[in-house]
């Protein structure tokens, strides 16, 4: 079990007539208590979809009963239409749930600039009710109901050796460049915890997790991250402790996220180590996984360090140049100023890649999660609206 495997939870997963194909594309996850805590993070994308706004005014209370999803449409650029949609989906939820909107969070998923069929998402919501259970089919099907061009549902559950847990699903496969958020995700855990101390594990998780995937510099209008508490465990966890949980299962959807994004034949690490400051060593590495040349290399298991030092260089971060090395996969190809081996020595036959880059002038490290730029992910981005 994940989203259901902490005490206090229910979920459901149903094909509401959302998509056309018929496959699950509505998720209910509902938090029976005893605490009704939560917190989020969302796209920092200035086009914020209608159910981002919804629930972004919801969880200033920092409380939910529940949260609903849909795939098959994301509800953004509808404007107040798009907005009424996300309201009546709440309240909807609110009253065959007997809880007030305002407990309730909207998420929705698909593509860009089309009104959702209300009629489905309605009754929809209805069956889900009726479907909701704590079993392990109804966490995999919430985890199905969330899914766009996936092709696996994504799911992550641990346990703490004191009794209580974390669980969840994510969803993404493309438009993978979240800020501050992901694509969609719903983590519940049953710990005793009050709101300030779980937005601020949640946030702290995020920003090594979720926050450092980046298969495309794609930022979704969608993107969000939601975490629920019940406080059905009884256990009362210190910060330290919800924190590394919350971010124990936040990095195994991160890696199940990145292993089946939109073409992908190559798990990339890029991590930038000895520089001045986090934020510069985030913006290096993230430069170097968003550079079209750089994946394109990887994609043909090329070890062209080239690419990787001009991607660098154009960075407005503290670099010195003679400070520079470049490793990938273990092997030193550029050191102070110049080649240090030749690039045969480093084999990209495998999917796992590590590009090791450390600038030399300060004590900071950050990782960046992505990927190659496959032949598939072009064709299957070009014909994604069709």
């Amino acid at each position: 079990m994940t989203v259901t495997g902490p005490q206090g939870f229910r979920a459901a997963g149903v094909a509401a007539g959302i998509k056309a194909s018929g496959a699950l594309d509505l998720t209910l996850v509902v938090n029976d208590g005893p605490l009704d805590v939560a917190a989020g993070v969302f796209t920092r994308n200035v086009i914020k979809a209608a159910p981002v706004l919804w629930s972004q005014e919801v969880l200033k209370q920092q409380r939910l009963k529940a949260v609903v999803l849909n795939s098959g449409g994301a509800n953004a650029a509808t404007g107040p239409g798009g907005f009424q949609d996300t309201h009546a989906t709440a309240e909807k939820v609110a009253e065959v749930l007997e809880a007030g909107a305002i407990e309730v969070a909207v998420c929705s998923t698909g593509l860009i600039g089309e009104r959702l069929p209300m009629d489905a998402v309605l009754s929809g919501v209805d069956a889900a009710v009726k479907a909701l259970d704590a079993s392990p089919e109804a966490s995999l099907n919430a985890a199905k109901g969330v899914m766009t061009t996936d092709t696996k549902p994504k799911q992550a559950f641990a346990k703490h050796d004191s009794g209580w847990s974390v669980g969840g699903f994510a969803k993404g496969a493309g438009m993978l460049a979240p800020n501050l958020a992901t694509m969609l995700s719903v983590l519940t855990t049953d710990a005793v915890v009050d709101k300030e101390t779980l937005d601020r594990a949640l946030r702290a998780a995020t920003h090594v997790t979720f926050d450092r995937l980046d298969v495309d510099g794609g930022t979704s209008t969608n993107d969000t991250v939601l975490v629920l508490a019940s406080g059905a465990s009884g256990v009362e966890p210190t910060e330290a402790e919800l924190t590394e949980l919350l971010t124990a299962v936040s990095h195994d959807l991160v890696l199940q996220l990145r292993a089946d994004s939109e073409g992908a034949t190559k798990d990339v690490d890029v991590t930038v180590r000895g520089a001045a400051t986090e934020a510069d060593a985030i913006a290096v590495a993230r430069t170097i996984a968003e550079d079209n040349l750089v994946k394109t290399a990887l994609f043909g298991s090329d070890p062209n360090w080239g690419r990787i030092a001009m991607a660098l260089g154009r960075v407005p971060a503290r670099i010195d140049p003679d400070a520079v090395s470049i490793a990938i996969n273990g092997v030193t190809l550029f050191a102070q100023g110049v080649p240090a081996a030749d690039r045969s020595e480093a084999g990209l036959t495998g999917r796992a890649i590590e590009i090791v880059v450390d600038l030399g002038v300060g004590a900071s490290t950050a990782t960046i999660y992505t990927t190659d730029l496959s032949h598939g992910y072009v064709e299957e981005n070009s014909a994604y609206s069709s």
